[in-house]
């Protein structure tokens, strides 16, 4: 049964981008999503060592984005995936096609923020890179990863079968990008302003067969943290956007039909407050339970060697023996000791005992509780 075009909205040709904007609609939400980064910010720049202690938040995030576009997986399934295979050559044969899709998410999103670290800006080759990563393995690889739409795709409701919104087409989709991307270069607008509309604009133009959903989410985490307003790239908004999907598809929509800009910009700058304050509380549990194990560990452990433990647990809160031994920088006879006493203590728990010559799993649990969605 074909899908019915009655109530599909069709993209804003010729209205990106906006001609103006009436501030005094958002400028509360602006005030507001300004300060409640402002006091994320403040907390990453006072961590040492954000990258160890914020990574479980990508994890997050690439949990979330996925699940948004119905590939669903976990916490857990992800970070077992990951103490299970190390390389990107390993064997996934038996794994679930949703768990490698979230892996690539997490993977494509972490290679965007390393290019960006070595001086490449935000560019539609850039992008392209990042698609073809994001879909380069299961199902997503008959997607033409990496490459731009050739036909015209649209946005449905399946389960009422109609079509909710018809992207830009094919052949005006250059042009669209162009705009775009002049638009992120050279616009005035504040960086939130920015992102929020960049947001709505790549959505719209859906440039991709697949994956625009999660590449569109991706942008506003590296565009708040190249302008600036994050110096770390650890700031997710997918986790307010699903809590709020209905609300989220809607007001996009609105956008192309009824030219409803302000609606859009107000929406996201709430999100980015939201999720600014989810953030932070979830962030300052992580750095509080960081501190309180540090001073456990060296109890427990009674070693020089104690910190190299903390930091490996907290970067691989699912792990098997063999990685813990031969990878966190403690002599090996050391770290075993390590594994009994952190099991002697419940600091770790075994979600999987060892079988004939493939080691134990272990879990850091305290860690888990904070962090699973």
């Amino acid at each position: 049964m074909p899908l019915k075009l009655d109530n599909a909205t069709k993209y804003h040709y010729g209205k990106f981008p906006p001609a103006e904007l009436n501030y005094e609609k958002f400028i509360t939400a602006i005030i507001k999503a300004t300060d409640a980064i402002a006091r994320y910010d403040q907390m990453l720049k006072n961590m040492h060592n954000s990258e160890i202690l914020l990574a479980p938040l990508r994890n997050q995030e690439a949990v979330i984005s996925s699940r948004m576009e119905g590939t669903v997986s976990t916490m857990d399934e992800i970070l077992k995936y990951e103490a299970d295979h190390a390389d990107e050559t390993a064997d996934t044969s038996k794994v679930r096609s949703e768990v490698i899709e979230t892996i690539l998410y997490q993977r494509s999103l972490k290679s965007a923020q390393k290019a960006i670290e070595d001086g490449y800006p935000l560019s539609q080759s850039l992008i392209k890179g990042i698609h073809q990563k994001l879909l380069s393995f299961g199902r997503g690889a008959r997607k033409s990863p990496g490459e731009f739409k050739n036909e015209q795709n649209y946005l449905a409701d399946r389960n009422k079968k109609e079509i909710l919104f018809i992207p830009i087409s094919p052949e005006k989709l250059q042009e669209g990008l162009d705009s775009l991307f002049e638009y992120i270069e050279k616009s005035e607008h504040p960086a939130l302003l920015k992102a929020a509309i960049t947001h709505i604009e790549f959505e719209a133009l859906h440039p991709f067969k697949d994956g625009n959903g999660r590449i569109g989410r991706m942008l506003i985490t590296l565009m708040l943290w190249s302008s600036g307003i994050i110096t770390a790239p650890h700031f997710y908004v997918s986790g307010y956007f699903e809590d709020n999907k209905d609300l989220y598809i809607e007001t996009m929509r609105n956008v192309s039909k009824h030219g409803e800009w302000e609606c859009w910009c107000e929406f996201f700058l709430k999100a980015i407050e939201q999720q600014a304050m989810r953030n932070l509380s979830i962030a300052e549990d992580i750095h509080a339970l960081y501190e309180e194990m540090k001073q456990i560990f060296a109890q427990v452990l009674s070693s020089k060697w104690s910190v190299n433990a903390l930091d490996f647990v907290f970067t691989n809160p699912v792990f098997r023996n063999n990685k813990f031994t031969s990878s966190c920088g403690i002599p090996p006879a050391t770290a075993a000791r390590f594994t009994r006493a952190m099991l002697d203590n419940n600091i770790i728990i075994t979600i999987e005992e060892a079988s004939g010559r493939r080691p134990a799993l272990y879990s850091f649990e305290a860690l888990m509780k904070l962090v699973r969605v």
